[in-house]
């Protein structure tokens, strides 16, 4: 089975990449695809130049399978056309061509962050966004619906965690600070997600037998909001009063709504205190389990601790 990964040296692409191969697959590495062309904001239809069209269906011919993880990974950034341009047209296109593969998968990296504040993640197509970067990622979701109707997979990760990623080193931080803390109850599910566990969820996704649906959630692993902060920090966070938590958030948001970095950083901070649930998976009643427990996070700590008592702070979210 050859199967094409669009975004093959990106963090998530590379993590697949190398669970792909593990397995025996033929892998066919992606990178660098550079399209242009527009999207049509009412019907969200896509419209690349033929050069692209042409790159693209060149890159994928003979492909059984197509995974999508390229993107714009910057929750921060508020330039909706370079968001929109990665996140939205670029897999609109990618979806199209696809499309005219007869029998081919195409398996598309999405992001829980569509689904916003909703009190559960699930499978559905109802979005609620927050910030430019959620925006982009739900055109991207309704730009492969309408390029590709059938034959593709939505997948939806919750945050994702390597000892590289600068999201996952800052809570680090946090976790071992005096500021670590949660909202009351402390054992709210949290959906977090280590790379290994998300890279071999794709690879399933791509290969099983069984079609899987459009849309598929990753399923919780079973860690919450204190659970977080002890297993990240090495001791108890401080569990504030759920009414006091609540209102800090709110003040959040009221200043995000004039600002997109203000505004994901309020989303991450209701995260860190309240969690989110999350839906049965389909992947779960498919067979897949996760392949890294518990230790994996521990693991995670320890790896950036060592790499910060050497100096080397660097880090990706790309």
């Amino acid at each position: 089975m050859t199967v094409a990964v669009v975004g093959a040296s990106g963090f998530i692409g590379r993590a697949v990449v190398s669970d792909l191969e593990a397995a025996g697959q033929e892998v066919r590495r992606i990178s660098g695809l550079r399209v242009s062309g527009e999207i049509d904001p009412r019907t969200m239809s896509v419209f690349g130049d033929p050069k692209s069209r042409g790159a693209i269906r060149d890159a994928i011919e003979g492909c059984h399978c197509v995974i999508n993880a390229a993107g714009d990974p910057n929750a921060s950034s508020t330039d909706q056309t370079a968001l929109l341009q990665a996140n939205a047209l670029l897999p609109g296109l990618l979806a199209e061509a696809v499309s005219d593969v007869p029998g081919a998968r195409f398996v598309h990296v999405s992001s829980a962050v569509v689904q916003g504040r909703a009190a559960m993640l699930t499978d559905s197509d109802e979005f609620d966004v927050f910030s430019p970067y959620a925006v982009s990622k739900a055109e991207g979701e309704r730009a492969i619906r309408r390029a590709c109707p059938e034959r593709h997979v939505i997948y939806r990760p919750p945050s994702v965690h390597a000892p590289d990623r600068r999201v996952s080193r800052s809570v680090v931080r946090l976790a071992e600070s005096p500021l670590r803390s949660v909202a009351a109850p402390p054992t709210s599910p949290s959906p977090q997600a280590l790379v290994e566990n998300v890279a071999s969820a794709i690879a399933f996704l791509a290969t099983c037998t069984p079609e899987p649906p459009s849309v598929v959630i990753h399923p919780w692993e079973g860690m919450t909001t204190g659970g977080l902060m002890r297993v990240l920090g090495g001791r108890e966070p401080r569990v504030l009063p759920q009414r006091f938590a609540s209102r800090i958030v709110q003040l959040l948001e009221r200043a995000g709504r004039r600002s997109g970095p203000i505004a994901t950083n309020a989303r991450r901070v209701e995260m860190m205190w309240f969690g989110q649930g999350q839906d049965r998976s389909w992947l779960t009643g498919a067979g897949w389990t996760p392949p890294v427990g518990i230790e994996g996070w521990e693991e995670l700590r320890m790896r950036i601790k060592t790499e910060a008592a050497r100096g080397d702070m660097g880090g990706t979210d790309d």
